[in-house]
C-alpha cells in the first residue's frame, strides 16, 4: 500500500515520529498517536493501512532526513576523504545534539524489530548499509590498502559514538571518534 500524502497524513506521520522515538515502538499505541495527531484511528488506518506501515515510514522519512542533513554538511566541508570522515562525526554530534537525544533511531528500532518481512526493516538495515558503504567510498578516496576493513572500522567508531552520547556514557563521544577516525584515515600503514 502506498501512503497517501495529505496534511492528516503529515500529522500523523510527525506525532507518530516523535512518540515512537521518545517511548519506543511496541509502547506507543494507535489511539495515542492518533489523538496526538488530532485525527481518528480511521483516518490513521485510511492513510497508513497499519501500525507497521506507519513504523515503516517513520524510519524512512527519518532516514531521509539524516541523509540530506548528512549530504549538505559533505557538502559544506572541504572534500578531502579525510576531512569527509571527520565532518561525518561532527555531523552526527550535530544531529545527536538536536534530534538524537535518545541514541540512534534504527537502533532503537531494530531492539524491537528484527524480522526481515517486517515492513520497516529494510530502513533499519539499509540506513546502516549506507552508511558502511558511504566509509568504505572514502576509505577507497583516501587510498586505504584494506577499504573494506578500514569502513568496518570507522563504522564500528561511529556506532561506539553513537551509543555513548545517547547514553550519556561519557562526554565528547562523537570528538574522540573524529580523532580516532582521522588517525585511522592517515595511518600510513593503511595506504597502498
Amino acid at each position: 500500500m502506498s501512503v497517501v500524502r495529505t496534511e492528516k497524513a503529515a500529522q500523523v506521520l510527525r506525532a507518530a515520529a516523535e512518540l515512537f522515538y521518545a517511548h519506543g515502538i511496541h509502547a506507543v499505541g494507535v489511539d495515542t498517536i492518533a489523538a496526538a495527531a488530532g485525527v481518528s484511528k480511521k483516518t490513521l488506518y485510511e492513510r497508513f493501512g497499519s501500525k507497521d506501515r506507519l513504523v515503516a515510514e517513520y524510519l524512512a522519512e527519518r532516514d531521509a532526513q539524516w541523509h540530506s542533513f548528512l549530504q549538505e554538511r559533505l557538502r559544506e566541508t572541504d572534500p578531502a576523504p579525510v576531512e569527509q570522515v571527520v565532518a561525518v562525526f561532527r555531523a552526527a554530534a550535530e544531529w545527536a545534539a538536536q534530534r538524537g537525544g535518545k541514541g540512534c533511531a534504527m537502533v532503537n528500532a531494530h531492539a524491537e524489530i528484527s524480522d526481515p518481512a517486517h515492513p520497516a526493516h529494510a530502513a533499519i538495515v539499509g540506513q546502516k548499509r549506507w552508511m558502511l558503504e558511504l566509509f568504505r567510498e572514502l576509505a577507497v578516496q583516501a587510498g586505504a590498502a584494506e577499504p573494506d576493513e578500514v569502513a568496518e572500522t570507522l563504522m564500528l567508531l561511529h556506532e561506539g559514538a553513537v551509543v555513548s552520547a545517547g547514553m550519556s556514557t561519557f562526554a565528547g563521544a562523537f570528538d574522540r571518534a573524529a580523532t580516532a577516525a582521522r588517525r585511522l584515515m592517515v595511518s600510513p600503514a593503511r595506504r597502498r
